[in-house]
């Protein structure tokens, strides 16, 4: 798909992280105490049960539960701030994929050989194929799980790519020009959706997919670093230090 623009602690040798180290992490991995019961947040429609069926019957809890806080986060700050994608019911839709699906590229299904930013991406449109969704409306999506992971370009490059990213970082404790509206919600949020390691498994999924095919780890990209991390500590056990 091709790119437009719609307008509208590892030590210092690895600088770049998505998220700072945070507090809230946990120090290990473990499964949710208690089933996930994300029903009552998922929006009533064809295309956003669709997504969530598909998305829970792959991803791990740990990283089903960080999707699902994304796109609460994303959403109250949609409202917060009069957004499109909170007002209108299609284009709501199309925030739920973009957060229930901007992580799936660590999944076995979706282990292609690009990074796996974009191979969420290419998953998201493929999914959306079955509906009538817009070109453009495909690629705001696309590009908004593509660059999740790279700051100050996702805040600025749309207005999707900007929810998903403030929100994302958000769950991992960094604050942002959100971080007042969004970080009242933490405390619920991670009552409702345990977090159950979510540094450790994500980073772990995303080493693990580089360890196989290294292309997927561009030098410059976060699984670059992340990859470039684990390999300076490859006995390390835990949350990885790039993270």
């Amino acid at each position: 798909m091709t790119l437009s623009v719609k307008i509208h602690q590892k030590p210092p040798a690895v600088p770049y992280t998505m998220c700072p180290p945070s507090s809230f992490a946990d120090p290990a991995p473990k499964s949710a105490s208690k089933p996930i019961d994300a029903i009552s947040v998922i929006p009533e429609t064809q295309i956003s049960r669709s997504a969530y069926a598909h998305a829970s019957s792959l991803l791990p809890p740990s990283i089903l539960n960080h999707s699902i806080r994304v796109y609460l986060y994303a959403t109250t700050l949609a409202k917060h701030t009069r957004s499109i994608y909170a007002s209108d019911a299609a284009m709501h839709d199309f925030l739920f994929t973009a957060c229930l699906f901007h992580d799936i590229g660590t999944t076995d299904t979706y282990d292609g050989s690009q990074r796996f930013e974009v191979e969420g991406a290419d998953a998201a449109v493929k999914h959306l194929s079955q509906f009538d969704v817009s070109d453009r409306d495909k690629h705001d999506i696309w590009a908004a799980i593509a660059i999740h992971t790279s700051p100050q370009i996702a805040e600025r490059i749309g207005e999707l790519s900007k929810l998903v990213r403030l929100a994302v970082i958000t769950d991992f404790g960094r604050k942002s020009e959100a971080w007042d509206v969004l970080e009242p919600l933490r405390e619920k949020l991670e009552e409702d959706f345990e977090r159950c390691g979510i540094e450790k498994v994500l980073g772990d999924a995303v080493v693990e997919q580089a360890k196989k095919k290294p292309g997927k780890a561009p030098m410059v990209s976060w699984p670059g670093i992340m990859y470039k991390a684990h390999l300076a500590e490859a006995e390390w056990e835990g949350v990885n230090k790039a993270f």
